[in-house]
């Protein structure tokens, strides 16, 4: 995981990314963990498909990817509460699972620490 972070290209992401593991290590308590070759998660959930119950899988609480474009940074909007508080974390885009941030200092670091503590107390076997 450490490695994946110190490649990612900008610099600019590489220490973006650095600081959202300090952030997300410090609201979480949780080491994180690499799902998949560039997703950075922290703490994992039962998930059941909205559209077939019979879909389940596991999947990240909370995370991010420190992506060349943009940072994506996930399980910020898929619970009420999130959804409630994520208008005002600043500047920002939607993706179908994840919300997408061109630079940190765009957003509120504070409500970016209550999203992720919304998101990372969800149950572990949540099927929300």
């Amino acid at each position: 995981m450490e490695d994946f972070i110190q490649s990612a290209t900008p610099i600019k992401r590489r220490e973006d990314g650095q600081l959202l593991n300090s952030i997300f290590r410090e609201v979480t308590g949780a080491e994180p963990v690499l799902w998949g070759p560039s997703i950075v998660g922290y703490g994992q959930y039962t998930y059941v498909s909205p559209s077939n119950s019979r879909n389940t899988g596991i999947w990240l609480k909370t995370g991010f990817s420190p992506r060349k474009a943009q940072l994506s940074i996930y399980g910020l909007k898929d619970q009420e509460a999130g959804a409630q508080l994520l208008p005002r974390l600043g500047k920002y885009t939607e993706g179908a699972g994840c919300v997408y941030v061109k630079k940190l200092e765009d957003i509120d670091m504070e409500i970016l620490r209550q999203l992720i503590k919304i998101a990372f107390a969800r149950a572990e076997d949540s099927p929300e």
